[in-house]
């Protein structure tokens, strides 16, 4: 088992300990020493940093790289504004992993660190077939700072948009209600997503045809009243994506599971049609847009589909949080009976996808 380490104060601690019983940080595993490889060598190829490489440069180039004595990094799979992503080969077990690195522009920053920590915190808790989870928080002996969690192997909703174009009613409705199921399991653990687009939902094969899994849950707090989360967004900056934040994200009110019911309403107007029902020249004018003016109607854009579903969609994105669906199953419940899967009120489909998907 390796050693936890409290980023705080730094005291090492080797039991299982999961939090510091002095300041209560998080503990991140620290390996104390790389394994050495079996007599004789070893057919896996290894590079080792080189000499004198600080381990923040070496954050976005670690293809092909041993990281932390026990992740071979294979490849780079994207990179973000917080961090780099790489696919790597668990060295003991054999398991393919996604790793996410800090990224060296921002490791220095500590809030960003902490915002980081605070996103393994939150995803460990989270355990559901439509939920990428975190599997391990890590720190390298060179200070590189990682989250470890599983390889999902499919597509991002994004790019299925991209190629595939509109989506009929039966295969958009079953994939939202599977990120409905996956997001009314965050929620119950009060955390919010804050970041929900299709660029965070992966689509992954599963029998004939694709489970959706809601991924990077960075941006995620807790609903409840936190100091950590308030120092953290002290300085007036609003986190998320400007095309899909609800109007209380906008105005930087407090959130919860309703903002998630809004910008998974933006989601699905998009699978739909292809379109955002908000218009503007840039990100500043459709933020406006949503403050003050109301949504495109669905069939505006797509006649073809059903009335019901339009006024599902609608309903999502009420401006007033009061006005929607207070849950994600709710919703889930009202595209089913826009589907004419079932009834609005009641358990709906939603009831029996939701103990499929839990």
């Amino acid at each position: 088992m390796s050693d936890r380490r409290c980023p705080k104060c730094g005291t090492v601690y080797t039991d299982t300990a999961r939090f510091c019983p002095r300041d209560g940080t998080m503990l991140v595993e620290v390996q104390a020493k790389p394994p050495q490889p079996p007599a004789g060598g070893s057919s896996t190829s290894v590079r080792t940093p080189a000499p004198g490489k600080s381990g923040l440069d070496r954050a976005s180039t670690l293809s092909g790289q041993l990281l932390d004595g026990r992740y071979q990094v294979m490849q780079k799979l994207g990179e973000g504004g917080m961090s780099y992503v790489y696919q790597a080969k668990e060295v003991s077990a054999g398991d393919i992993v996604a790793i996410k690195v800090l990224s060296p522009k921002l490791a220095a920053d500590r809030s960003s660190v902490e915002r980081l920590r605070r996103e393994a915190g939150l995803a460990m808790r989270l355990d559901h077939p439509n939920v990428c989870r975190i599997l391990r928080l890590g720190e390298s002996e060179d200070g590189l700072i990682y989250l470890v969690m599983p390889y999902l192997r499919g597509e991002l909703l994004s790019d299925r948009e991209v190629k595939g174009g509109p989506m009929d009613v039966p295969l958009g409705v079953k994939l939202l209600q599977q990120v409905c199921a996956g997001l009314q399991h965050a929620h119950e653990l009060q955390i919010v997503h804050r970041d929900l687009k299709p660029e965070n939902i992966m689509l992954v094969p599963d029998g004939d045809g694709d489970k959706a899994v809601v991924m990077d849950f960075g941006l995620a707090k807790e609903r409840r009243a936190d100091p950590a989360v308030q120092k953290l967004t002290a300085t007036g900056i609003i986190l998320g994506t400007p095309e899909f934040m609800s109007p209380e994200q906008i105005r930087g009110k407090p959130l919860d599971a309703r903002s998630d019911v809004y910008a998974l309403g933006i989601v699905a107007f998009e699978m739909f049609t292809g379109k955002l029902p908000f218009q503007g020249r840039n990100a500043q004018e459709m933020m406006i847009a949503r403050l003050r003016g109301s949504p495109t109607p669905l069939r505006q854009v797509r006649p073809d589909m059903p009335q019901a579903l339009e006024k599902a969609l609608a309903k999502s994105l009420e401006a007033n949080p009061d006005d929607r669906y207070t849950t994600a199953v709710e919703f889930a419940d009202a595209l089913t009976a826009a589907a004419g899967g079932g009834e609005e009120s009641g358990g709906g489909l939603f009831g029996k996808l939701k103990g499929k998907f839990t």
